[in-house]
């Protein structure tokens, strides 16, 4: 074979995917910083604890002499070591593509914790105290709760775009892969050790279950956030009139159905059932029409954390591999629709 018969099949990516890439690039920039701010104004400064890779440069940082001038220092620079060590890791055992949505995170992070730091120190020499130090209003609550609240947006936007802050986000990657234990158990063993082992450097208790609180807050957070416009309401409807509502769906509301064959528990008759997925705003239009339709059609409705194909999310940016042709299915005709045509 001659070189010149050899061609790459490379897709040059449409414009929606490079403004979608460039998007979400900066959807992960935002939300590094976003967490960053948080531990490093907020949690570090009041001597709070938390899991994670932070948690590990806390550690380190409390055990380090308080003379040391790059003391503070400490935590970003642990996170950076122990970030790239589980990066490693991780790509060993799970993979090249587990590497594309987990680098960012693993240097954007610490990056935007000595950002911080360095701004902190800033403002101390100005004014004396941290930016988010609560003694001066007696109640150390609040930055807990506030830095609580704000690294789980930042953590909950990263995650939302599909990617990874990296750390000791990785482990439990690896217990589910070689040991099927759930992440989320994984994740949270990790960061109680993390948290816990923190009391050999002479943390009060206090700060450790305010550690503990923190990564409550932050699990919550970011349970509420990443799932964030991506909510849609799923609908179900068995009715004798199905085709009318069938066609209503399509031709009023904009959005596709697929048509479920069932059986009546008690009388075990033959039924149709529709499924449609719409919008919220969309869903009193569509009870009301179906009221009109048929008053006695049965409805249930269900609220689904995502819903990804063609009406709804766009496919990735693919900038190495293109995608194949799919040829449209054949749609067969409902036998019943043809004999009342």
């Amino acid at each position: 074979m001659r070189k010149h018969d050899i061609k790459l099949h490379l897709k040059k990516p449409t414009r929606r995917q490079v403004l979608r890439f460039i998007l979400n690039a900066t959807i992960i920039v935002f939300g590094n910083a976003v967490a960053a701010c948080a531990s490093a104004l907020f949690i570090i400064p009041n001597g709070f604890v938390m899991g994670g890779t932070t948690g590990l440069g806390i550690l380190v940082r409390n055990l380090l002499p308080e003379s040391l001038s790059w003391r503070e220092w400490a935590v970003s620079g642990t996170v950076y070591i122990a970030n790239i060590l589980l990066f490693i890791i991780g790509v060993a055992l799970l993979g090249k593509s587990f590497a594309a949505g987990t680098l960012a995170g693993t240097l954007l992070y610490p990056t935007f914790i000595s950002i911080f730091t360095l701004v902190n120190d800033c403002y101390v020499q100005a004014h004396g105290a941290p930016i988010g130090m609560g003694g001066e209003l007696g109640n150390p609550m609040l930055p807990a709760v506030f830095g609580a609240l704000l690294f789980g947006v930042g953590l909950g936007i990263v995650v939302r775009v599909g990617a990874s802050t990296g750390g000791t986000d990785i482990p439990p990657l690896i217990f589910q892969k070689f040991f099927g234990w759930p992440v989320s158990m994984s994740l949270w063993i990790i960061d109680g050790l993390i948290i816990l082992i923190q009391l050999v450097a002479n943390i009060t208790l206090n700060a450790v279950l305010y550690g503990f609180i923190i990564t409550l807050i932050t699990s919550i957070v970011i349970s509420k956030v990443s799932p964030i416009g991506m909510r849609r309401t799923q609908v179900q409807i068995v009715s004798e009139k199905y085709r009318e509502i069938r066609d209503m769906i399509l031709m009023k509301i904009s959005r596709g159905v697929t048509v479920l064959y069932g059986q009546t528990g008690y009388l075990k008759r033959d039924c149709h059932v529709l499924l449609t997925v719409i919008s919220h705003r969309q869903l009193v239009t569509l009870k009301a029409e179906v009221h009109k339709i048929d008053p006695n059609a049965f409805m249930t409705i269900s609220v689904v954390s995502e819903v990804r194909g063609k009406g709804f999310r766009s496919d990735g940016v693919d900038f190495l591999m293109p995608r194949e042709e799919t040829e449209e299915p054949e749609v067969v005709p409902d036998p019943a629709e043809e004999n009342h045509g």
